[in-house]
């Protein structure tokens, strides 16, 4: 009898599991295809290459949810970040392609819902129009948790181990790790799944509003319109300091400035560098704090998304002794102004 009901139960387990086999290869190859792009289409995995993977997570820092500290100290220290890219990589692509072949589903199941948390946490403000990273966190995470529950169904390497190797899979740690039946009562199933399931929306609903206020008020986008903070702007004898950092804006194109001025309480110019100024090197002194790199362009000085330095101006040497309030204005080639007051 027991037998019985142990075949029935693994059949129900392996039916969920063949059901859900579309879900598990293409979640499976979202996470592999990163792996095979950075290593083998691309070499995204070279801090010196345009496209390098620890630019990217320097983008997600102004506005994730949580893990500031953590992405801040790696874009702060390279080396450390260039290791954490590679580890970061070949997890993605170990758990992909076995998430793919099906084997230890149900630990490459928590592998992807672990990814997708990261993905949603760092990223999920980032998107021009669709709310991609989010919408990627948030079905990574739904996934995970579904392929948890099912396992690897018939077409998978751990149905292939059912089958054959009736020893192992009758193993408590099997059945947590791999596929088949959950060492869990059937009557407290309904329960785990609609408990999991409303964790889940409500990550999905809270992530939603915080990051694009897309369950009640107003909607808002920080991937559209570039934003550029300034702070700790100071006048030094004839030396100006300020700190700019792009918090806002597509990810995938820097703010090319074209204008820093400087002006005083009467509204007249003190100093005014344009874009071609500012394309030239040894216009203006640009320290950068983090991987992603403010530089002078062709027209224009670049800023990419999370990029922050400490930008020295000299100025000319009458203003070294005044006591006067003065303006520093920065000017993006789509007419968006930033202004900061300068008080002595």
């Amino acid at each position: 009898m027991e037998n019985i009901q142990y075949k029935n139960k693994l059949e129900a387990y392996q039916l969920s599991g063949l059901f859900t086999t579309a879900l598990r290869l293409v979640v499976g190859w979202t996470y592999f295809s990163a792996f095979w792009r950075r290593l083998f289409l691309a070499n995204k995995l070279d801090p010196n290459t345009t496209g390098y993977i620890g630019e990217k997570f320097n983008h997600f820092l102004p506005n994730a949810l949580g893990i500031q500290g953590f992405i801040e100290y790696l874009v702060t220290h390279p080396e450390t970040l260039w290791w954490t890219m590679v580890i970061f990589t070949i997890i993605e692509g170990i758990v992909g392609l076995l998430f793919m072949f099906g084997f230890l589903t149900r630990l490459m199941s928590i592998g992807v819902f672990g990814l997708a948390m990261g993905i949603l946490l760092g990223a999920g403000w980032i998107g021009t129009t669709c709310l991609d990273e989010w919408q990627i966190g948030v079905l990574g995470i739904a996934a995970g948790f579904t392929i948890f529950m099912s396992g690897g169904g018939t077409f998978s390497l751990d149905s292939f181990i059912i089958r054959n190797h009736a020893s192992i899979a009758q193993r408590k740690w099997f059945s947590l790790l791999g596929s088949g039946i959950l060492p869990v009562h059937m009557k407290k199933l309904p329960r785990i799944v609609a408990i999991g399931s409303g964790i889940i929306l409500f990550i999905t609903l809270f992530t939603n509003q915080y990051f694009h206020g897309g369950v009640w008020g107003d909607l808002h986008n920080k991937s559209v319109k570039p934003k550029i903070e300034i702070a700790d702007a100071q006048i030094k004898e004839n030396l100006l300091t300020f700190e700019m950092y792009r918090t806002q804006g597509v990810d995938v194109y820097g703010s090319f400035l074209i204008g820093i001025s400087l002006r005083d309480e009467q509204n007249q110019t003190i100093i005014h560098l344009d874009g071609k100024a500012l394309s030239q090197k040894e216009s203006i002194e640009i320290n950068n704090l983090y991987i992603a790199k403010i530089k002078p362009g062709a027209h224009s000085l670049i800023v990419p998304l999370g990029a922050k330095a400490i930008i020295n101006l000299q100025l000319p040497e009458d203003l070294k002794h005044t006591n006067k309030t003065y303006t520093l204005i920065l000017t993006d080639i789509s007419g968006i102004t930033w202004e900061q007051v300068i008080r002595p």
